[in-house]
């Protein structure tokens, strides 16, 4: 068995190495250390009157993100 350096890979990289090889524990492991690394944002409580809207709206806003990201990189 090879050594991999799961810190070596980029995000992107190292999702996509754990979704071609599942039975890799230690990638799921790596994987799941650097998401827990990136803050969370809470956007709205279950409770919360406005929580459609709030959610909505942050969806609007990651799509937009994504959009003009994509339109940079062209």
């Amino acid at each position: 068995m090879s050594y991999v350096n799961y810190e070596a890979m980029s995000d992107t990289e190292l999702r996509q190495y754990f979704i071609s090889h599942r039975e890799d524990k230690v990638a799921l492991e790596a994987y799941l250390d650097r998401l827990s690394k990136y803050p969370r944002k809470v956007i709205a409580t279950v409770d919360d009157p406005e929580f459609d809207a709030k959610i909505q709206a942050a969806i609007i806003q990651q799509l937009q993100a994504k959009k003009s990201e994509g339109e940079t990189q062209s």
